[in-house]
Parts: C-alpha cells; structure tokens; sequence
C-alpha cells in the first residue's frame, strides 16, 4: 500500500533548529529576555526564519527592532553552530531501505528551496529524493496541508499511499490535514511541544525500522476503513 515517503527537512533531516534556538536565546540573553522552550517549540515548522521570533523581542522592548540588522545577527551566529551538525541518526538508512523497496521520495519543506538544496548537496543526499518542494512552490507553507498536497501530486501517490515524516507540531498538522500517516520525530527544540496530529512519535528515526512504520500505516488505514 505504502509508495512514497515525504521528509520534512529543518530538524529532521539536519538539526537546524537548535542553532536557530539558540541564536536567538544568546540574543534575547543579551537584552533580558527569556522565552520558555515551550513557546519557542511553537514557533518552529512554519518558515526557517520565524517572524515571530523578532516580535518576542520587540514586544519585550516596548519597540520596533532593526529586524534586517537582527536577522544578519543571529544567521551569523546559527551558521557557526550549525556547522557542527551532521546528518540525524537514522535518516540515511531509512532512505537507502526506501530506495531498495522501490519507494519514492520528496521533502517538502517550508523553508527556501536555496537552503535546503544546499544542505542536501553539501551531505550528498539531492540524488536521493525524486521530488523537492519549498516554500517558493505553494502559496501557503506549513501548517497549511499546500505542500503536503503538491508533494502526493508529484509522486502521483494518494494521501493513503504516503508517510510523513516530520518533527514539528506545524508540520505534523500539514501532514494529517493532507491525509498522510504521520510520523514525528522531536529534535532538542521541538521535543517540548505537543503533537496531537501525530499518528506515531519516536525519539530517532532509526527506532523503528521502514517495515515497521509501514506496518503502522497499514493499521491505521485498516482501522479507518472499519
């Protein structure tokens, strides 16, 4: 029944967003700010550069900020940090099963096509996914199931037919509302969220093997179809 998979990419493929986290902390740091983990986890799945992480800090100040000059500010920052990142256990494999099973492949992501096709290239793993669409292609980004829909259309797969993996909560609500079994896999920033469109949650990708997350979608389609 299973055909295709479709990979979210910031945080679930390459940890990105515990370098944006913590780009921002030094920075709210800097000006007295605090922002719980749990407030921060909800502004991640959206876009790569959350417009709600400058308001926090305007609203702390009382006043409009530079926001051209803060986001030149933390990238800095976040791309130190994110060099030292790799590839999160588990994703390779996985997708190395799925090409041997015949499977095909998209990440549909809500961040720039420029940024995730870098990243990809830069860990060889572009060859890899037969369909690649970012925020540029669809009108509406993630929690809107847009990118979700475009990507079953690429594959030519129906919602029934394809597993989402993602690790955000807004991410995980575009998959369901697209129809996709949904798998989550919280990252350091987003394990402090709640995930009630999930149809399954794992701390790493390699916990379960391809044969078993099917095995999962398959009982929740036999269990829908009564």
């Amino acid at each position: 029944m299973i055909r295709a998979l479709v990979f979210d990419f910031d945080g679930l493929i390459l940890d990105t967003e515990t370098p944006l986290q913590r780009s921002w902390e030094e920075i709210y740091a800097a000006f007295g700010l605090t922002v719980s983990p749990a407030k921060w986890a909800s502004l991640l799945g959206a876009a790569a550069d959350p417009p709600e992480a400058y308001a926090l800090l305007e609203e702390h100040l009382g006043h409009p900020i530079d926001r051209p000059a803060m986001r030149e500010r933390h990238l800095k920052r976040e791309q130190e940090l994110l060099a030292a990142e790799t590839i999160l256990p588990g994703v390779r494999e996985l997708i190395a099963e799925a090409r041997s099973r015949g499977l095909r492949l998209a990440v549909a992501s809500s961040s720039d096509r420029a940024w995730v096709e870098r990243h990809l290239r830069t860990f060889d793993l572009m060859a890899c996914f037969d369909v690649l669409l970012c925020a540029e292609d669809v009108a509406f980004t993630k929690p809107d199931p847009e990118l979700y829909n475009a990507a079953l259309h690429a594959l030519d797969a129906r919602s029934n037919e394809a597993i989402a993996f993602e690790d955000s909560a807004h991410g995980a609500e575009a998959a369901h509302r697209a129809g996709l079994f949904t798998v989550v896999v919280p990252n350091r920033a987003t394990r402090h969220a709640a995930f009630p469109c999930a149809d399954l949650v794992v701390d790493s990708i390699a916990e379960r093997s391809l044969g078993e997350y099917i095995a999962a979608a398959e009982r929740r389609e036999r269990r829908s179809r009564g």
